[in-house]
């Protein structure tokens, strides 16, 4: 009985050693695909809501997401430090051909649609209303105080202080900045000659000891928050999670429209979507969803776009990472467009925009 009893014991001791090793020895994470995708910070809420999503019911990946902004998205993409590029505006020519220049074959198409909303910090106002002659005014220097007549004849009833405007805008390379001074472009000539649109511009509150900087759209919003008497433009996501109020913008047809998904889609309705084919992404008009016609539409409705590799002949993306990303955004363009999948400020892409995606991503070669 003693010889059986020290038997046993062996037997579970040496079980207990081969357990520890297959846990201590055993490579963690082994089969795990790791992608990243960096870039836009537009989309932020939504790529985070993606990733959790996904990731719950596809164990064997893992997605990592940084944003930067979509001058930072754009150039990890092009030096091979991400997989997957996310991009507010379309790439211009002129970086299209350096990520052909690299022998491979860029993939542009758009992933969601989202709005650009103006946002203050005014102590006892949650209401305000800004013709596009006063919102040009505002962002170029030449309305100065909140009480200006600009500003006060579409907000009757309403005390405005009599300080001086903060503008709050982006420093590093932004999409949002590009979508925001495109839109300012079309509204103001005044603006389109003397500013111009593009990620960064030189803002002319800035000279006038008026304009501070943040870095991608938590920052300007941190500092909106922090400043009183302030104004910025973000996304409408940043809007909502932060509970800061947003400004109802004259629109094309001259209403005052409050950024909601049922203007953004009003928007989106009521134009044509032009997306060019996914390996000439370049070509892609982003003033298409800007100052849309329609009483309820919201003016500044734009898409964000993703940018992946054709990989031809291997040159980007292993077996694994070319079918790990395939998976995910054929997700991404069917089931992620669904309503319980989408954060609230996003609304999903038209049908015909999210087939454009998933031609571009049926194109990937997987070595």
């Amino acid at each position: 009985m003693r010889t059986s009893r020290n038997v046993l014991r062996v037997v579970i001791a040496l079980l207990i050693v081969v357990f520890l090793a297959v846990v201590f020895m055993w490579p963690h994470g082994a089969g795990t695909t790791t992608i990243r995708t960096t870039g836009a910070t537009f989309p932020q809420y939504q790529v985070q809501k993606w990733i959790t999503v996904y990731q719950k019911n596809h164990t064997g990946v893992k997605i990592e997401y940084e944003g930067g902004g979509s001058g930072h998205g754009q150039e990890t993409f092009l030096q091979g430090l991400t997989q997957i590029g996310r991009s507010d505006p379309p790439v211009t020519r002129y970086i299209w051909n350096k990520f052909v220049s690299t022998g491979d074959q860029p993939l542009q198409f758009p992933e969601i649609v989202g709005a650009v909303v103006v946002s203050y910090n005014l102590l006892g106002i949650s209401h305000l209303n800004l013709s596009q002659d006063a919102l040009a005014g505002i962002f170029m220097g030449s309305i100065e105080y909140w009480d200006n007549y600009r500003i006060a004849r579409d907000n009757p009833g309403i005390h405005l202080p009599h300080q001086k405007i903060i503008v709050v805008h982006r420093s590093d390379a932004s999409g949002t900045t590009d979508i925001f001074t495109t839109y300012l472009s079309l509204i103001n000539r005044t603006w389109a000659k003397e500013v111009g649109s593009g990620k960064s511009v030189n803002w002319p509150t800035d000279k006038m000891g008026r304009g501070l900087a943040g870095n991608g759209n938590p920052g300007v919003v941190a500092i909106l928050k922090q400043t009183g008497y302030s104004i910025c433009y973000t996304e409408l996501s940043y809007a909502i999670n932060e509970k800061l109020p947003t400004v109802a913008l004259e629109n094309r047809d001259g209403n005052f429209v409050e950024p909601t998904e049922k203007t953004i889609r009003a928007a989106v309705s009521k134009v044509s979507s032009e997306i060019p084919p996914s390996n000439e992404g370049y070509r892609e008009n982003i003033s298409q969803l800007l100052n849309a016609p329609g009483s309820e539409s919201y003016p500044i409705v734009a898409f964000t776009h993703l940018l992946v590799w054709k990989n031809i002949n291997g040159k980007h993306y292993t077996k694994e990472e070319a079918i790990a990303i395939k998976e995910f955004l054929k997700w991404i363009l069917t089931d992620g467009q669904n309503p319980e999948n989408l954060t609230p400020g996003y609304v999903g892409l038209p049908r015909n925009v999210a087939e454009i995606g998933l031609r571009a991503v049926s194109q990937i070669e997987v070595p």
